[in-house]
């Protein structure tokens, strides 16, 4: 069985409070509770704020999650609504089954 991770980093690109950017934040925000419940982190970067923040992590398109930590970094983009999907995408689907 894999040591779990202290706490996950999530971070959140977004441009702007669009529809999608705000389904994405409340979509990772209710799979986090269910599955990472007091082991999370969410960091929201406005890249219309913050444009070159996008560089760091190569963002190409919004809105996208990455996972920093636990790594290997994974990526997801889209406004995160199937679930199935971003919890195998970021490897919660494993600790789920674990459990």
């Amino acid at each position: 069985m894999k040591k779990q991770p202290a706490e996950w980093q999530l971070i959140l690109y977004i441009a702007g409070q669009t529809p999608k950017s705000v389904k994405a934040f409340s979509n990772i925000k209710k799979y986090a509770e269910e599955h990472l419940k007091g082991k999370y982190s969410i960091e929201i970067i406005d890249l219309l704020v913050n444009p070159k923040l996008a560089e760091g992590d190569q963002i190409l398109a919004v809105p996208t999650l990455v996972r920093k930590v636990p790594e290997p970094i994974r990526k997801i983009i889209g406004d995160l609504s199937n679930e199935e999907r971003v919890l195998v995408g970021l490897n919660i689907k494993s600790l789920v089954s674990e459990k």
